[in-house]
């Protein structure tokens, strides 16, 4: 009898485990159990009706209408299918450039060996058989493709396979043609530094000369005897950046001329074509980047300045302009006003016209249906926590919301604006993505994410709350809160913030997390609220609340999260002697700030990748921020974390891969000497040979394992 009961107690005992289906971090991180589906690869086709997926190493051809399958693609060479990772249409749709075998290089770039496919022969070769490429792309008739390799522009012609060297003097860490350097590829997000005309007559392409940018060294351990250096161009604050310059190259001569500006400038963070092939465009901006000009480029290789903007703070470079079919219109967005707004310009007298106004912010441009005389975008029109899609008129006057659902809708519309994939979230809600007509009519559901769905209710995930404080000046910050689904108001839980907090960047979002997300829900299950706020300096809420840390980057975020941490530790259910705080990159610097400077207030910190003193990050992203070290010296230092290490009292966990990249580890270096200097004990641990993301195999489990247990010990 007694076994029995035993057995019973037993098995009850599983049941409720198994009834919780409690989280774990070999879910999250091993087996991606809550990772959510999308619709991966997708391409409109240029008549506006179909659509192509990549799927299983195939390129599947949809209906937008029906949504039948049109036609399947896949790609063998000899007897094995070829596994690619990215596909790529020619303008005319019968060739398919197909990137296979693909090597990072830095965030964006890669190396990659790409297979050409003429559909109508049904036939497959290598683009270049002699080394991988980058950036491989068609030339607007399909009869070439211009790609870089070693640093030089090659143009090959498909049809008789003539190869042609456009450049010569393309060396490592010296020359670089039509491909972005470091900074570049990092701050502007530009990576193929070359376009083709739209009559394929021209490639207009960028010339960095990064021999005067100082070196920097990373030891690649990688299991070897002696390590081995990796060595890159990579200007920090005040040094040299990269000369960088425009040319144009002629096909037909095989000239090469550059395009010399009337005014001096820093950046050319951008360049291409009218889609009329009128004129060329290039925007060029000063090493502050308060100001920005845009320039026509004539056939003749002159540059004509359409119109300029200079900024008391910065300007942000961005994606959000386009010609009009004619070329008579620049579609543009500007802050003029405080808000980021779409503005029309005649390009013949550079008159603006204003078409958005509100305080709100436009946040993408889809594109102008000159057809229909509408203009798509997106914008924070209901609340800096969601974000909608509008159609408008290209006078202004008339308006129209296409997204009917709460939360963050991203959409993506076909070539011409009949039909758009919207993929709408909310926190806690993984992504649903439907198939939409242009008045945002729901057609079909492509992914619901039902079995996602299914197992967060098994687990009983908490929804986040969302909610407002004010800091210390009275402004209201937005932040969400999410607590245990048993929650009890009567007892005291620790508390774990999650903060990035830099210059436009949003936490604060009415948008599914991912696997972030899930990591707090875990810790949610194990009896801590989880909480974020979006400190000043953040995004979606205009100019001025972003810009107000101009030149003190790091001064009014800290208050503002030790603010917030004050106002979570004066909830009767909130234990304010555990409070702890987790970063990364830019949240690494934040949390490395508020166990310092808040030692009072947090009892713990993870710092992931921290920038500890802006005077080691690049110069495009800092001296934005930041101006630079000769006119602003009181701001770099005043808010470097080296420079509180003395006022640590709490625990404090670095961590950093020692092929960051992008934040050097030197900045956990610097930090370790400052703590070691002040008698002050902390954890650390470093991830060898990885970079600023820290992942790859075991590696995202390990590190939340560390941070996990660190938090279950130290909070």
């Amino acid at each position: 009898m007694k076994k029995i009961i035993i057995a019973f107690l037993v098995f009850s005992s599983l049941s409720k485990v198994i009834a919780q289906k409690n989280i774990t971090l070999e879910d999250i991180w091993l087996k991606y159990a809550y990772s959510s589906k999308g619709v991966y690869g997708w391409s409109s086709m240029s008549d506006g009706y179909h659509y192509t997926v990549h799927k299983e190493n195939k390129i599947i051809k949809y209906d937008y209408n029906s949504n039948s399958v049109q036609h399947e693609w896949s790609f063998k060479v000899g007897d094995q299918t070829l596994d690619f990772d990215d596909y790529r249409f020619s303008s005319d749709e019968k060739k398919i450039m197909l990137s296979t075998e693909s090597e990072s290089i830095y965030r964006h770039s890669t190396l990659d060996k790409n297979y050409i496919y003429e559909i109508e022969h049904d036939r497959l070769f290598e683009l270049d058989e002699g080394g991988k490429q980058q950036y491989a792309t068609f030339s607007p008739d399909a009869k070439r493709v211009a790609y870089l390799k070693y640093n030089n522009i090659f143009i090959k012609n498909i049809e008789n396979s003539q190869l042609v060297q456009v450049t010569t003097d393309g060396l490592s860490n010296h020359i670089i043609n039509g491909g972005a350097d470091w900074v570049y590829e990092e701050e502007f997000a530009l990576t193929r530094a070359f376009e083709w005309s739209p009559d394929g007559k021209q490639l207009m392409f960028l010339r960095f000369n990064e021999t005067e940018v100082p070196m920097f060294e990373m030891a690649m351990y990688e299991g070897r005897l002696y390590p081995q250096d990796y060595t890159f161009k990579y200007p920090k604050v005040g040094e040299k950046n990269a000369v960088v310059s425009l040319h144009i190259y002629q096909l037909s001569s095989g000239e090469i001329n550059e395009v010399v500006f009337d005014t001096p400038f820093e950046y050319i963070p951008r360049i291409g074509y009218s889609p009329d092939g009128k004129y060329a465009y290039a925007i060029t901006m000063n090493r502050l980047q308060n100001q920005l000009q845009f320039w026509l480029i004539h056939h003749d290789g002159k540059p004509r300045l359409l119109f300029s903007e200079k900024s008391d703070t910065y300007i942000e470079i961005q994606d959000h302009f386009q010609f009009s079919p004619d070329g008579n219109q620049l579609l543009w967005t500007s802050e003029i006003d405080g808000y980021n707004h779409i503005y029309l310009i005649d390009v013949a007298t550079g008159k603006q016209t204003r078409i958005t106004k509100g305080n709100w912010e436009v946040t993408k441009v889809f594109g102008m249906d000159a057809k229909n005389k509408l203009i798509y975008y997106a914008s924070t029109e209901v609340s800096p926590l969601e974000r909608h899609t509008y159609a408008i008129s290209m006078d202004g006057k008339k308006k129209s919301r296409l997204t009917p659902h709460p939360g963050v809708n991203n959409t993506q519309f076909s070539s011409n604006f009949n039909y758009m994939i919207c993929n709408r979230s909310q926190q806690g809600v993984p992504p649903i993505i439907t198939l939409c007509d242009n008045k945002g009519k729901e057609l079909r559901t492509l992914e619901d994410n039902k079995l996602l769905r299914e197992k967060l209710d098994q687990t009983g995930i908490s929804r986040p709350e969302f909610f407002t404080c004010k800091n210390r000046g009275g402004e209201v910050l937005n932040g969400y809160i999410i607590k245990p689904a048993n929650f009890d108001a009567s007892k005291k839980y620790p508390v774990l913030m999650y903060v990035y907090g830099g210059p436009g960047s949003q936490q604060v979002m009415d948008q599914w997390g991912g696997s972030n997300y899930m990591w707090f829900q875990m810790l949610v299950q194990q009896g801590y609220i989880v909480a974020c706020v979006d400190n000043r300096g953040t995004g979606g809420r205009g100019k001025s609340f972003r810009d107000c840390t101009y030149k003190q980057l790091g001064k009014l975020e800290t208050e503002d999260q030790i603010d917030a941490a004050l106002f979570l530790g004066s909830l009767p259910y909130v234990e304010k002697s555990r409070i702890g705080i987790f970063g990364w990159s830019y949240g690494g610097y934040m949390s490395s700030l508020c166990i310092t400077q808040g030692a009072d207030v947090f009892k713990a910190a993870i710092a992931v990748a921290p920038v500890t003193n802006w005077k080691f990050y690049d110069s495009i992203y800092t001296e934005r921020y930041m101006g630079t070290t000769e006119s602003n010296p009181d701001g770099y230092d005043a808010n470097a974390p080296i420079a509180f290490a003395d006022k640590l009292r709490g625990n404090y966990l670095l961590i950093h891969g020692t092929a960051d990249d992008n934040v050097h580890w030197q900045n956990s270096a610097e930090m370790i000497r400052a703590l070691v200097k002040a008698g002050k004990q902390f954890d650390l641990f470093l991830y060898p040979d990885k970079n600023h993301g820290i992942y790859g195999g075991n590696t995202r489990h390990h590190l939340f394992t560390l941070m996990t247990e660190f938090i279950q010990k130290k909070l």
